[in-house]
C-alpha cells in the first residue's frame, strides 16, 4: 500500500511538474521586478497556456528554459498543391526543427500564426503570403502517441496471450493475472449479456481492442514525459475514428429485423404516413449514436487536461498581476487541486474506456437481435 501511495504520488508530482516550465520565463521577468502594467501587456497568457497542452503539434515539447526551448522533433509530410511556387516539386518530408518552433520557413512553408490557420502548416508565395494549406499526412503528436499505444497494446496483448498457452491448467501470473480479469470482465459482463453468447464470438475482439486501446491512450495522456502525454483521446480526430469503426460495424452486421425498425417501425400508421415522422427519428439515431460516442469520450478527456493546466495557470496569473509572493501562497492550493484531478482523471480514464466498449456493445446488439 506504502508503495502505490509512493508511485502515485511520484506520478501526479511528475505531471505537474511537466506542465510549469512553458512559464518559467514570467516567473523570471516577475523577479527581475517588472510593474504589473507590463505583465499586463507582455505577461503569462492562460488560454494559450491551456491550449498548447490540451492541442496537437508538430513537436513533442519538453521543457523551456527562457526563451530556449527543448522539443523532440517530428517528421513533416507534405503535397504541395501550388508545385509551381517549388520548381515543380510537389512532395516534401523534412523533420519539423526545420521550423524552428514555429519561428521560421522552409521550403515555401511555414506553421501560422493567422487566426485562420493557428497552429497549422501552410504555403506561401514568393512575397511570403499564406495562400492555402498543402495536403498534409504529418507525423503529428497525436500520432506518435497513438503509434507508441499501438506498440504498447501489441506487447501487453501477444504477452498475455502466450502466458496463457504456457500455463494452460496453471494459475495466472504476472501480466496474465492482471488483464485476464478485465478480459473476462469485457466478455463475461459486457459482450455477452448484450449481444448474446454465440453472436458476441465476433465483435469480442473489438471490444477487448477499443476497450483497451482507450484505457492505455487515457493513462498515457496523465504522464508530460514523451513519448507519453500525447491528448490522443482528447482529440476529437481520434475518437471520431473510433466511433466511425463502431458505426461500420454496427451497419454492416445489422440483420432484417434492425433495418426494419428503422424503416419501417411497428407504430400507429400516421407516424409513418404521410410524414415519415418514425422512420426519420430512427434514421436519426442511426447518426447519433456514433456521434454521441465521439464526443462523449473526446469532452470528457480534454476537460480533465484542461482543468489541471487551469489550475496550474493560477499560480502564474497570480504571481504576473500581485508579484511572486501571492503566486507562491496560491501554489499550495493549485498543485493540491491539479493532484485531485489528476487521480480523478485515472478513475475517469478507466470509465470512459468502459462506457465506450459498453455503448459499442450495446449498438452490436440492437443490430443482431431477433424479432420479439
Amino acid at each position: 500500500m506504502l508503495k502505490l501511495s509512493k508511485a502515485i504520488f511520484l506520478v501526479s508530482a511528475i505531471t505537474i511538474i511537466g506542465f510549469v516550465p512553458l512559464s518559467a520565463q514570467q516567473s523570471h521577468e516577475e523577479e527581475q521586478g517588472h510593474e504589473t502594467s507590463s505583465h499586463l501587456e507582455k505577461g503569462f497568457d492562460a488560454g494559450k497556456f491551456v491550449i498548447e497542452h490540451v492541442s496537437d503539434s508538430y513537436e513533442w515539447h519538453i521543457v523551456t528554459f527562457g526563451e530556449k526551448h527543448i522539443s523532440i522533433p517530428l517528421p513533416v509530410i507534405l503535397y504541395s498543391k501550388s508545385p509551381e511556387l517549388h520548381e515543380g516539386k510537389s512532395f516534401y518530408v523534412f523533420m519539423s526543427s526545420k521550423f524552428h518552433h514555429g519561428h521560421s520557413a522552409y521550403k515555401g512553408f511555414q506553421i501560422s500564426h493567422s487566426k485562420e490557420f493557428e497552429g497549422k502548416i501552410v504555403e506561401l508565395d514568393s512575397q511570403g503570403h499564406e495562400i492555402g494549406k498543402p495536403i498534409d499526412i504529418s507525423i503529428t503528436k497525436s500520432i506518435t502517441g497513438v503509434l507508441v499505444s499501438v506498440v504498447i497494446l501489441f506487447w501487453l496483448l501477444f504477452s498475455v496471450a502466450g502466458a496463457a498457452k504456457r500455463n494452460k491448467g496453471k494459475a495466472p501470473s504476472g501480466l496474465q493475472n492482471l488483464l485476464e480479469p478485465v478480459i473476462l470482465f469485457i466478455r463475461d459482463e459486457i459482450a455477452i449479456p448484450t449481444i448474446g453468447k454465440k453472436k458476441s464470438e465476433k465483435f469480442i475482439p473489438f471490444l477487448l481492442t477499443v476497450f483497451f486501446f482507450i484505457l492505455i491512450n487515457n493513462l498515457m495522456g496523465l504522464i508530460p514525459i514523451p513519448p507519453f502525454g500525447a491528448n490522443v483521446t482528447g482529440n476529437v480526430a481520434i475518437t471520431m475514428v473510433l466511433a466511425l469503426f463502431t458505426f461500420a460495424i454496427t451497419t454492416l452486421n445489422g440483420n432484417k429485423y434492425y433495418w426494419k425498425e428503422i424503416y419501417n417501425p411497428d407504430v400507429p400508421w400516421w407516424l409513418k404516413f404521410p410524414i415519415p415522422l418514425m422512420p426519420i427519428v430512427e434514421l436519426t439515431g442511426v447518426i447519433t449514436k456514433p456521434f454521441v460516442l465521439m464526443i462523449r469520450l473526446f469532452a470528457n478527456m480534454l476537460a480533465g487536461h484542461m482543468i489541471v493546466t487551469v489550475f496550474v495557470s493560477l499560480i502564474f496569473i497570480f504571481a504576473s498581476l500581485f508579484g511572486t509572493g501571492v503566486g507562491l501562497a496560491a501554489s499550495p492550493i493549485s498543485i493540491a487541486f491539479s493532484v485531485f484531478i489528476i487521480l480523478l482523471d485515472v478513475l475517469v480514464s478507466f470509465i470512459q474506456a468502459y462506457v465506450f466498449t459498453l455503448l459499442s456493445a450495446l449498438y452490436f446488439g440492437m443490430a443482431t437481435a431477433e424479432h420479439h
